[in-house]
């Protein structure tokens, strides 16, 4: 299953969130050096420079909170952090630290200038917090030992370290945690030509042959994510062993992606039931999130966080007071006429 925070979703190919079926195999396609990384230009030229900067002052790195969507490289990013510096890497998530304690068993295990990566950092409790502010802030910890009156605080002073936090959700992260981090950078999608290289570079390490235009198939149906990318790429080895000759062509990899149900913006059978819903069944919008989610059959909460980031990036449908509409781009991509009737921008067929 695929969860995000509390909410567990049926499985799907594209989706961004890692799952169970990735394994060991995804790690093993990790870049390990920033030249190896493809993509994030921006970032990947400022981080080299913070890198350089506190390697020539021999100081740690300051703070780092990495965010966007999931499937974009984060934890990568971190691990390679860690290795440009030279320095140890422990790696946890925000969940996994549910008690004060658990924090203070990490940081004061930590070396000089060792990097510790929290993903998922805006779900860490607020009791965490608290122990993480004087922690990221002065390199000390307060613990209080005892209970009631002979209850006594002590100051632990900590080892220089290095914070990664990486989040889905920025905006979830409380202003006094997000203020003390000295390095913010945001990751963006990928466009089809860093796709494409990172499936040819995947296809490489894997050992699959796979010529530029397959390459090409499946980069513009990944969604603009990596891991969905390395994803198909799997799945399309399998129809290229099975039904061609093990070799990945365009041929094979629209073949096999039609099998999927994955058309060529990377919409699946979920998204288009979904437009097609509001189009033919109530002409085009607005249509409350409620009633959609009981006409195709899906939780409320699956739409909202699953299906509708990525049709709100396309551009094929949004979002108004009175419900979801869909756009003009969303009849033309599923073939459907359009027009507006004028009446408060309905659309109708």
């Amino acid at each position: 299953m695929i969860q995000t925070d509390d909410m567990e979703f049926a499985p799907r190919v594209i989706s961004p969130e890692s799952t169970a079926e990735d394994g060991d195999g995804e790690i093993t396609l990790r870049p390990q050096t920033l030249h190896e990384y493809i993509g994030q230009e921006r970032v990947k030229e400022n981080l080299a420079i913070y890198i350089k900067a506190s390697k020539l002052r021999g100081e740690p790195l300051d703070h780092v909170l990495l965010y966007g969507p999931p499937g974009l490289g984060k934890t990568t990013l971190s691990a390679i952090i860690a290795h440009e510096l030279g320095v140890n890497l422990r790696v946890t998530t925000g969940p996994a630290i549910e008690k004060p304690g658990d924090l203070v068993s990490l940081l004061t295990s930590l070396s000089d200038n060792d990097v510790l990566f929290i993903d998922e950092i805006h779900r860490l409790s607020r009791a965490v917090e608290e122990i993480l502010y004087p922690a990221l802030e002065d390199r000390v910890i307060d613990i209080i030992i005892g209970k009631g009156p002979s209850a006594r605080s002590i100051r632990m002073d900590l080892k220089p370290f290095t914070l990664i936090g990486a989040t889905t959700r920025a905006g979830q992260l409380s202003a006094p945690l997000r203020d003390r981090f000295g390095v913010v950078q945001r990751l963006e999608l990928y466009n089809k030509k860093q796709l494409t290289d990172i499936v040819r570079r995947s296809a490489m390490i894997l050992d699959i042959p796979c010529t530029a235009d397959g390459a090409g198939e499946i980069a513009g149906r990944a969604r603009g994510t990596p891991r969905i990318a390395n994803r198909l790429l799997k799945r399309v080895r399998d129809f290229a062993d099975v039904m061609g000759d093990g070799k990945i062509t365009q041929e094979i990899a629209d073949m096999a992606l039609g099998r999927l149900e994955i058309d060529r913006l990377g919409l699946d059978s979920l998204d288009r039931r979904m437009l097609e819903m509001i189009i033919k069944g109530y002409g085009g919008g607005p249509v409350g999130l409620e009633t959609l989610a009981s006409a195709i059959g899906e939780e409320a909460i699956t739409i909202e966080d699953v299906c509708e980031p990525y049709l709100m990036q396309l551009g094929f449908i949004g979002r108004t007071p009175r419900g979801r509409c869909a756009t003009k781009l969303a009849y033309e991509h599923l073939g459907y006429r359009f027009h507006d009737d004028g009446d408060g921008g309905q659309l109708k067929l």
